[in-house]
């Protein structure tokens, strides 16, 4: 029962982006997202994309720091992780 970010680690439009999730559900990680004044678009199927410049904040608030690999591993056992071909089906 924990919101993880993973390092900030995938370059975009200049800067560096780290995943948030619940290991929960859903609605765990978007209470957690709106609490921290993270907007909807950020979230992308199973994880909110989060610049590094807020992962202090985001710790602050009470994100557990886990590794990437760690993170798809409790997301992938927490059921809520969306495979990415099932990302690219229409209707998803």
């Amino acid at each position: 029962m924990a919101v993880l970010l993973d390092l900030p680690m995938w370059p975009r439009h200049g800067v560096l982006w780290a995943h948030l999730v619940s290991d929960e559900s859903l609605d765990e990680l978007h209470v957690f997202a709106a609490r921290a004044g993270i907007p909807a678009r950020g979230f992308d199927h199973d994880h909110y994309d989060v610049p590094d410049t807020l992962r202090a904040e985001l710790i602050a608030l009470g994100a557990l720091p886990v590794s990437p690999h760690e993170l798809i591993r409790r997301l992938r056992a927490s059921g809520l992780r969306v495979r990415r071909r099932d990302r690219d089906q229409p209707g998803t």
